[in-house]
């Protein structure tokens, strides 16, 4: 396929929409944040790595964001899962470091327990984390929500609140939050049985770090950094979080060969 275009394919009725590079592997399989699409700066840094030192890149968009159909609204933890599964399963081979942004890190940590429970978990080489947002609408969305919102919540289903990085505004389901509970990794121990490495901005204003420090105590002793950027945001998309990120992919995908 033409890298310009993406292909789609089906997934219970949507059509997701998939970029993938050709490469060897271990490959790269790049998971998105909420409201964000495959075309950010992360996710084209990461591709265009793997184009010059030509390993496989696999990226997508989650239904409802970007170039995937679908309507955001329809959206929950287990529909993106079940997309992300579908598309590691038909679109990559061999061993795959997973490279989860925010909430995408919520869903590379569900990806590889699914992995595991079906006998796959050994394709997983390694996880880079990028201001990692496991249970997020548990831990950081509903402790905020006011007596106000919450009754818009039941009546309306949603509630919009202003976004620091779109002129449109964040939404948040009903259905999103009540998916969310059953979708908690933040319980106990989280079984990756692979290198894990978190890169998290310490002025970060939507994912605090003692977040990032929180998951760090659900992983295995083993196998687990946490780099800590003192002046890095949420983004972590300036050229030196983007050259750290791909140090950090590198020494994963080489570990993982």
């Amino acid at each position: 396929m033409s890298h310009s275009e993406p292909i789609h394919f089906d997934v219970d009725g949507t059509k997701i929409a998939v970029r993938r590079r050709q490469g060897r592997t271990p490959g790269v399989m790049w998971l998105g944040g909420y409201l964000s699409d495959m075309r950010g700066t992360k996710a084209e840094a990461l591709d265009a790595w793997g184009r010059e030192i030509g390993i496989a890149v696999t990226r997508h968009d989650y239904s409802g964001h970007g170039e995937s159909g679908g309507a955001f609204k329809d959206g929950t933890i287990s529909r993106w899962l079940a997309e992300s599964l579908a598309v590691f399963r038909r679109f990559t081979e061999g061993k795959q470091v997973l490279v989860g942004s925010s909430m995408g890190a919520w869903i590379a940590l569900r990806l590889i327990q699914e992995l595991q429970k079906a006998g796959e978990g050994a394709r997983v080489g390694g996880l880079l984390l990028l201001a990692p947002a496991p249970d997020f609408t548990i831990d950081l969305v509903e402790p905020g929500l006011s007596a106000e919102q919450r009754k818009v919540l039941q009546s309306q289903g949603y509630i919009e609140e202003p976004s620091e990085y779109s002129p449109e505004p964040t939404v948040y389901t009903r259905a999103l939050l009540e998916d969310g509970r059953e979708n908690r990794v933040l319980e106990g121990i989280i079984e990756t049985h692979c290198p894990v490495h978190i890169l998290q901005g310490m002025a970060d204003p939507d994912v605090p770090y003692s977040h990032a420090m929180r998951l760090v105590e659900h992983l295995p002793a083993d196998d687990v950094t946490l780099s800590l950027i003192r002046d890095g945001d949420h983004r972590l998309s300036r050229p030196q979080d983007i050259g750290l990120m791909l140090r950090v992919a590198a020494a994963l995908v080489e570990r993982a060969g």
